[in-house]
């Protein structure tokens, strides 16, 4: 992936050597995560659950987010995401694009929906807008998952921001009212609709993104699928546990995932990443 060349967003956070707080019920809800997390379940479950303390004060913005290659990745990452939907936005919806800010982390943070571990994997709060992320969870993403290269990094952050694109356009709340009134089967199969729209408008970034700034290389989109398909639901639940329970996915299947974001790639428009009615 070209990245190196890129511009730097400006809404990036540094709280990583920052020491986590100690929040009553922070590490039963960390271990708890985990559990949900190993098990294919929806992580941002358990974060809801969290005591809803006031998240801190984000600490102004500092140089030293771009102090070593993997926050510049991670900001280069952020500003090509702001880019793509700053432009699809004023094309297909006649409106600005409110920009999320990114939170690095180390160990533990405290967001708006609770406090959570590095086990979680990066999460997008939409209480307070913001994308997640340590970084130790690429060592993870390659080692654990074998999904290794940039690109496969880089389609982990568009999911995330995918995610805050489905709370400006107001289909997050949707759904969350939705589940209020369902079964947990269904609510789960709403949640797996909205997993895989992320992953189409990563897709969708990916392909203006390249339009726009030429940044694939060869196998860019090998490795992006491979992400996608490493965590399916299926695939970590029969890591985990040895066999596969389709009605309690909530984050669709490997081969959902890698379709879905294969169509937005394709095509490129926000209209073809409806989950809901497909």
């Amino acid at each position: 992936m070209k990245w190196q060349s890129g511009r730097r967003s400006e809404n990036v956070e540094d709280r990583r050597g920052m020491r986590g707080p100690a929040a009553a019920g922070g590490i039963g809800i960390v271990v708890l995560a985990l559990v949900v997390y190993m098990l294919g379940g929806d992580p941002r479950a358990v974060l809801d659950m969290a005591q809803q303390e006031p998240a801190s004060e984000p600490a102004p913005a500092t140089g030293g987010a771009a102090q070593d290659e993997g926050a510049a990745f991670v900001s280069t990452v952020l500003a090509d995401t702001e880019d793509t939907w700053h432009a699809v936005f004023r094309e297909r919806f006649g409106r600005d694009y409110e920009e999320p800010r990114l939170v690095l982390f180390s160990g533990s943070v405290r967001s708006a929906c609770g406090t959570a571990g590095a086990s979680v994997g990066p999460f997008y709060c939409p209480r307070d807008r913001q994308v997640y992320i340590d970084l130790a969870f690429y060592r993870d993403l390659r080692d654990r998952f074998a999904a290794p290269g940039d690109f496969a990094q880089a389609y982990v952050i568009a999911h995330e921001v995918g995610h805050h694109v489905q709370e400006l356009l107001g289909t997050s709340g949707e759904v969350s009212a939705a589940q209020g009134r369902a079964s947990r089967e269904a609510a789960n199969a709403l949640s797996v609709r909205l997993e895989l729209q992320a992953d189409c408008f990563a897709g969708l970034w990916a392909h203006h993104a390249q339009r726009m700034r030429q940044i694939l290389e060869p196998g860019d989109i090998d490795e992006a699928l491979t992400a996608a398909a490493a965590i399916g639901d299926d695939r970590l639940q029969s890591q985990a546990q040895g066999q596969v329970v389709p009605e309690s996915f909530t984050h669709g299947s490997s081969q959902q995932r890698v379709t879905w974001f294969k169509r937005g790639f394709e095509s490129g428009r926000p209209d073809s990443c409806d989950t809901f009615r497909r």
